[in-house]
């Protein structure tokens, strides 16, 4: 008897399927399952970059460490401002940058002074250079001046003893200036996760090999090496690994002895040579299998022993939008470092954008301004998940929910700039 109809599973080609978690789940479940590191090493200044804080920073000493101007003119005192007309002020000397003027100020005096040199005792008005007439060794004033104009006080910025930098900070060249003006050479800091990652596949070719016949170069090692490496974690690369059981459970098991998480990329479909599944119900725990999403719809998330695991699809654009939308978040939290939600912006679609309701989609795209200057968003071509050059071209995701279907252009949407997450 011929069945009327066939009886099918959920696939990528399906827009939705009601075993896959939505991002925002999967999202919570992952972050739920993190332990961040507590180990502290000390490290010298330049090598704190890109490193994340394991103890809080305090001022040893005020900032700025003394009364200091915030411009170049005159340091005068408050009562020698005309409450009318105009006044004459004798100028008796100079106060610069590590060269102070040390007596105190005289009545009807001034001193001319630079950014950042010591204030005079007593003078408590800065007077730009700018609104002063000077004849010789004499500047005429009027009453504009108000006390503590362009005067910064001793400790205006920090106070000796005061947290500056909270555990957890992520450090950027902002704060290593922040510290060399401390006069601090070292500082604590979280220890690097330590990543190990490889790829899948019987068609995967090492670069500077002849391709076979259906084999195709090994592109995911580079892009997660990249993003990786830009993370500042400790990169261990296990190269690719061939489609059999055997190799597959030796690599997994080393990678669970030497890392604090573990990526893959390919073999996390219901292909028949897919035997990750299996291998980690030995060695760990799978705690989900698909998100509905697009690209990357067969995303593996659990733990190998005391390591994480993510099992990424094998689509080079399907690996670099999970990594950022699920791996990332993942690596900082478990770094230590403080979260920080990723930035969005909206913006006027320029195109058509061809969707079907059912799951998340993140289209690459890139985000300029028009003559007006507002935002606007155009599609960086075929969105395929194996076509690498529509990240190449793209400076943004077109993030797109659940529930919306086609849109139309010059509809506003919902974009995240790359510089707000790689």
């Amino acid at each position: 008897m011929t069945p009327s109809a066939l009886i099918t599973t959920p696939s990528c080609d399906d827009d939705f399927d009601p075993d896959a978690l939505t991002c925002a789940e999967a999202r919570q479940r992952i972050a739920a399952q993190v332990r961040p590191i507590v180990d502290v090493e000390t490290v010298n200044l330049r090598a704190a970059l890109g490193r994340v804080l394991g103890a809080s920073v305090t001022a040893p000493f005020n900032v700025p460490g003394h009364t200091n101007s915030a411009m170049d003119g005159y340091a005068i005192r408050a009562t020698d401002v005309p409450s009318t007309g105009i006044r004459t002020l004798t100028v008796i000397g100079k106060s610069l940058a590590g060269r102070p003027f040390l007596t105190p100020l005289p009545e009807g005096s001034a001193v001319r002074i630079m950014t950042g040199a010591v204030v005079p005792i007593d003078a408590d008005i800065i007077v730009p250079q700018e609104q002063v007439e000077r004849q010789g060794d004499t500047i005429a004033i009027d009453g504009r001046h108000r006390r503590g104009q362009h005067v910064r006080a001793a400790g205006e910025d920090f106070r000796a003893g005061q947290i500056i930098l909270e555990a957890g900070h992520l450090m950027t060249p902002a704060e290593l200036g922040l510290l060399a003006s401390l006069g601090l050479g070292e500082v604590t800091v979280l220890r690097r996760p330590r990543v190990a990652f490889f790829s899948t596949g019987d068609e995967l070719c090492a670069l500077g090999q002849v391709l076979s016949a259906g084999g195709v170069y090994d592109s995911n090692r580079y892009t997660l090496w990249g993003m990786l490496t830009r993370l500042g974690v400790e990169i261990l690369d296990l190269g690719v690994v061939a489609d059999d059981q055997a190799a597959l459970a030796d690599a997994f098991a080393r990678a669970r002895r030497i890392a604090d998480m573990v990526i893959t990329s390919g073999g996390v479909s219901v292909g028949e040579a897919d035997y990750t599944k299996d291998i980690l119900a030995e060695l760990g725990q799978v705690r989900f299998w698909k998100v509905a999403m697009k690209p990357g719809r067969p995303l593996a998330f659990g733990d190998l022993g005391s390591a994480l695991f993510f099992g990424l699809p094998g689509n080079p654009v399907s690996v670099m939008v999970t990594f950022y939308q699920f791996v990332q978040p993942a690596l900082l939290q478990l770094m230590g470092a403080t979260a920080r939600l990723p930035v969005t912006v909206k913006a006027k679609t320029t195109r058509i954008l061809k969707k079907r309701p059912g799951r998340v989609e993140f289209q690459r795209a890139w985000l300029a301004r028009d003559t007006s200057g507002d935002y606007i968003v155009t599609p960086t071509g075929d969105q395929g998940s194996g076509i690498l050059s529509s990240m190449v071209n793209a400076n943004c995701f077109i993030l797109l929910d659940m529930d919306t279907g086609q849109v139309d252009a010059e509809t506003l949407v919902d974009v995240e700039p790359f510089f707000g997450i790689m």
